[in-house]
């Protein structure tokens, strides 16, 4: 994890290429990272990957893969000549589409002479509620059961962590082992909205239970003092 100096990511949810510069000028000396979703990477396109590599900006690439295993062996060798430093798949593609993922980026760095990307499987969204996941998905049982056996099946296929709520942390570190990479949207400082998030947590409470990064976004991007926000979510991290 020598890439990223500590684990706050921030989700630069903006729609042009200045607007992201402009938040990575001002963030940098706090952030571990960045992250580019779909949001962004549509409206502005790879070039934006380019830049934020020109500014020796860590990036995590969030755009979920999910397709046949050919398919995404193939985008996943993309984001490797891009410089991503994570890229994500979903884990509901199988083992196979997976590993396909990883062999693709190992492959394509080593041609590149360059770091490999971490690959990480999205599990169950964070937006997404019992009810939901039950009723309206269809899957049975609890999110957290699901949640650590689509892990425990990246682990197989030979990625390097997963995506995940704050609220399975504990329960993927127990079963996934010290060494697994697990990143979890849905944090929130004390006090902030929790927008469209359902399984939320506060950066310290996450830290504790052994979350690898945090990806925050809208409470410290529209917050009225970006850099404040940051530093106050590292206070928060620190001190646990």
């Amino acid at each position: 994890m020598d890439t990223f100096k500590n684990p706050l990511l921030i989700a630069l949810d903006v729609n042009t290429t200045e607007e992201a510069e402009a938040l990575v000028e001002r963030l940098a000396p706090y952030a571990g990272g960045f992250k580019v979703g779909m949001q962004l990477y549509n409206s502005a396109g790879p070039e934006v990957l380019h830049r934020l590599k020109a500014r020796q900006a860590p990036v995590f690439v969030d755009l979920k893969f999910h397709d046949i295993p050919n398919t995404v062996a193939g985008a996943a060798r993309v984001l490797t000549r891009y410089g991503a430093a994570i890229l994500n798949v979903h884990a509901a593609g199988g083992g196979e589409m997976m590993r396909a993922a990883v062999e693709a980026t190992r492959d394509e760095a080593a041609r590149a002479s360059i770091k490999p990307p971490l690959v990480v499987a999205v599990t169950v969204l964070t937006s997404i509620g019992q009810e939901v996941f039950n009723n309206q998905i269809g899957l049975p049982g609890s999110i957290e059961e699901r949640v650590v056996a689509w892990a425990l099946l990246a682990k197989e296929a030979g990625l390097d962590g997963v995506v995940a709520s704050p609220r399975e942390v504990a329960a993927l570190r127990k079963n996934c082992g010290k060494d697994f990479v697990i990143i979890t949207p849905g944090i929130r400082p004390a006090g902030a909205a929790a927008g469209d998030q359902k399984r939320t947590m506060t950066p310290g409470e996450a830290v504790r239970l052994g979350a690898t990064f945090l990806v925050v976004g809208r409470p410290v991007t529209a917050a009225s003092d970006p850099v404040a926000a940051a530093m106050g979510i590292l206070a928060e991290i620190e001190a646990t």
